[in-house]
């Protein structure tokens, strides 16, 4: 009897773990990703994950928008190259603006993404962030910002490994995002 009560409560968490994995691919995985199209600005989400603030100067380069925001959750003493670098030379037929949100999360930067939207007009932003990331930034930018949301993944590639962290921790981002429903 209690064999069998084993077997079932590995079978019912193999169940589980395969349904949430299942469930978190169309959100992780595979979230929403906008055409791209011309915009007031692109904003480049901080984190893990480097190579976004190259490609949202790509971006900028490619003409979708005069104005790049980097959010630099690191701070000022950042050695972080891909951020320091960049904010320390003027860019050439576009403005890059670096910023510490406050917080240092996704909240952070969607509080700085509203008060500048609000100064300057902005009614379009490109959004750079990692694709496990995507879903969870829109959720809560768009609480922030009331224009228009252009979600665009980094070109980065994870192993298997990044994937299941991602997993574990965009899902606890969105638990918080959910009991703190304010921006």
């Amino acid at each position: 009897m209690r064999r069998r009560r084993r077997v079932l409560a590995v079978v019912f968490a193999v169940v589980v773990i395969v349904a949430l994995t299942g469930a978190g691919v169309p959100v992780y995985v595979r979230p929403q990703v906008d055409p791209l199209r011309h915009a007031d600005a692109i904003l480049v989400l901080g984190g893990q994950g480097v190579d976004r603030y190259g490609y949202g100067l790509e971006l900028a380069r490619r003409g979708y928008a005069s104005t790049v925001l980097f959010s630099n959750p690191y701070g000022a003493q950042t050695d972080i190259d891909e951020i320091r670098e960049p904010c320390r030379t003027p860019q050439r037929g576009f403005t890059l603006e670096c910023f510490a949100p406050d917080p240092p999360t996704t909240v952070g930067e969607g509080r700085a993404l509203r008060r500048i939207a609000e100064q300057r007009g902005w009614r379009t932003v490109i959004v750079v962030t990692m694709r496990p990331h995507l879903s969870r930034a829109r959720f809560i930018l768009e609480r922030c910002f009331g224009g228009d949301l252009v979600m665009e993944p980094s070109r980065q590639q994870f192993p298997p490994w990044y994937w299941a962290w991602s997993y574990l921790y965009q899902s606890a981002g969105y638990v918080r995002a959910f009991m703190d429903p304010g921006c």
